[in-house]
């Protein structure tokens, strides 16, 4: 039989977003194609070192323990790569190295395989090729830029904490769109007529939906286990405010998630709270965000929406 994905929280990574490639990129861009072959056929059995998204998957894939069947894990990783399968390699023997529990790869020689993102039913991409993540942003698909960062891999924390910007992330961009035309308080006054009306779904509402079903799992897992203490940490950290926060929380319960945290911060800098959070992954559509965010977590850039195009300007 087939091996289904369909149920299964599944996650599309470029060998840039997991581990550190500055070295052999480097060598890439100075000496060509040839020498980078050498270079990688050379280091065959030298592993990569970790890379800026590495603690936020390897949390994501230790949670397989949850399934009754090795078989049948909850988290599936493939690798996304632009190597080909020679080159390509060294990062399957890192992948062994560091037990990741990573099986599945596509190899596709200096292209992206980004148009398989629908096909593997792929709910997050993350990669540190621009061209890339603006390209699968560019065809409605789920993806997000790995943005060199801070990050800490503390062996002891079993812990997964996930922090979300909401608009332009989660949710679409239709009120962060009235909140570039017609400003703050205009953007207020919209949202507090829309309250009872959820909003559209953002880039990577799917991948918030399965991850909170892999809490639910959690849960009964608890009932059976009083022992178990939940691993999953869902923060939203938003610029929105008072009277804007309600329609945000009714949209997530409407699509029957929730989270743990909510930060409606009102236009104070993330990075203050994401230094005290300590988020494995932090995704937010607006580069102006991320720049402190990068500084205390592992951040990730959404190439979304209004705030993305040449006109628009960073804000909520």
């Amino acid at each position: 039989m087939p091996y289904e994905l369909d149920n299964r929280l599944v996650i599309g990574v470029a060998s840039s977003a997991v581990f550190d490639l500055s070295e052999s990129d480097a060598v890439f861009r100075r000496e060509g194609e040839e020498q980078y072959r050498k270079y990688q056929e050379e280091n065959l059995e030298n592993p990569l070192p970790k890379g800026i998204a590495y603690p936020f998957i390897k949390r994501l894939l230790a949670l397989n323990d949850l399934s009754p069947s090795l078989s049948d894990p909850l988290v599936e990783v493939v690798l996304l790569s632009r190597n080909d399968p020679d080159t390509g390699l060294r990062v399957m023997k890192t992948i062994e190295h560091y037990n990741l529990g990573m099986t599945r790869a596509i190899f596709m020689q200096g292209r992206s395989p980004y148009d398989y993102i629908p096909a593997l039913n792929i709910a997050l991409f993350l990669s540190g090729n621009k061209p890339d993540v603006d390209a699968a942003i560019g065809l409605g698909h789920p993806a997000g830029l790995v943005l060199d960062s801070k990050f800490d891999d503390d062996e002891n924390d079993k812990t997964l904490r996930i922090a979300f910007d909401f608009d332009g992330v989660l949710a679409g961009d239709e009120s962060e769109s009235v909140m570039q035309t017609s400003g703050l308080t205009a953007f207020h006054e919209h949202e507090v007529r829309n309250v009872m009306q959820a909003h559209n779904p953002g880039p990577l509402k799917e991948f918030l939906v399965r991850i909170s079903k892999i809490q639910s799992i959690e849960e009964l897992h608890k009932k059976s286990n009083p022992e178990y203490k939940n691993r999953i940490r869902i923060s939203i950290v938003t610029a929105r405010n008072a009277p804007s926060h309600e329609r945000a929380l009714k949209t997530l319960k409407s699509w029957r998630v929730m989270a743990n945290d909510a930060f409606f911060l009102g236009g104070i800098e993330k990075g203050r709270v994401l230094g005290i959070l300590k988020p494995h992954i932090f995704f937010d559509d607006q580069p102006g965000h991320l720049k402190s965010a990068s500084t205390v977590a592992p951040s990730v850039h959404i190439p979304f929406g209004i705030t993305n195009q040449p006109t628009g300007a960073p804000n909520t």
